[in-house]
């Protein structure tokens, strides 16, 4: 039985979960959040899977000592590599998980898409888990993956809407592999951060999957049916906890959830 005004924990290897995190915010108001971002190891897509293994447990422990009741994994990379031991521990506290994958790899199995693009970090993409997701569910969806590991720094660095990220996403964006997709999903929890400068590049042709608001609304309707979300709450709580805190991260922090809120470096590790 979980307490009353436990909150959601989330995670990420930077600051691309606060994506996700500013979704989950408005879906469920009355809900305490925690998030804790791994800035110091960033970017975990170049990582080997034994390391984010590693890291992905060590998060998942601290979210669990602070009393989370249920566990958010906001990294393609984490969720690829690391889902099964995040899902292990977890289980030991009746703690459920969820991942930024499964939901997305569920609406788009089920839409009209008929040739799926994916970008993503290279370990993401390695894994070929939104493939297999994806055809599992539906066999005659054609996907196409591609991996993008530059997005990451450029995003992290703040070059958003800036020449350097129009040239990345122009160079990948125009590669071979997308020439025929009818939808692209953005595989990484960064990648909304630049949502509308890939639709820009395709100039609305194309479908952008909005990879956070799928996924909100999934841990919306499942921890309701958990019995697990607080009917009211006027004075929700953010904490933010990084392992290196970056002028970047504080930026978009603070633009997502306010002025006012708490961050701090935590070496977990």
């Amino acid at each position: 039985m979980k307490e009353e005004g436990q909150p959601i924990g989330i995670f990420d290897s930077g600051m691309g979960g606060l994506t996700n995190a500013k979704e989950i915010k408005r879906l469920l108001p009355n809900e305490s959040l925690i998030y804790f971002g791994d800035s110091k190891h960033l970017p975990y897509g170049d990582k080997s899977k034994e390391v984010i293994i590693e890291y992905s447990e060590q998060i998942t422990k601290f979210l669990l000592e602070k009393k989370c009741k249920a566990i958010v994994i906001a990294c393609n990379t984490a969720t690829a590599n690391a889902l099964k031991e995040v899902k292990l521990i977890a289980k030991e506290k009746n703690v459920p998980v969820y991942d930024v994958i499964s939901p997305v790899a569920e609406k788009v199995a089920f839409t009209f898409n008929q040739n799926v693009g994916v970008i993503a970090t290279k370990s993401t993409i390695l894994s070929h888990i939104y493939k297999k997701s994806i055809k599992k569910l539906n066999s005659h969806i054609e996907v196409q993956e591609l991996a993008t590991p530059l997005l990451v720094p450029v995003i992290e660095e703040g070059y958003n809407n800036h020449e350097v990220s129009n040239i990345v996403l122009k160079t990948y964006l125009s590669n071979k592999k997308l020439q025929n997709i009818d939808s692209l999903i953005l595989g990484c929890t960064h990648y909304p951060i630049i949502l509308e400068e890939v639709k820009h590049f395709y100039q609305n042709k194309i479908q952008v999957i909005d990879s956070p608001l799928i996924v909100a609304n999934y841990i919306k309707q499942d921890l309701t049916k958990k019995n697990l979300l607080i009917s009211e709450n006027k004075n929700p709580s953010y904490e933010f906890y990084v392992s290196d805190l970056t002028p970047t991260f504080i930026k978009l922090a603070k633009k997502f959830f306010g002025s006012n809120i708490n961050l701090e470096i935590k070496n977990i590790f």
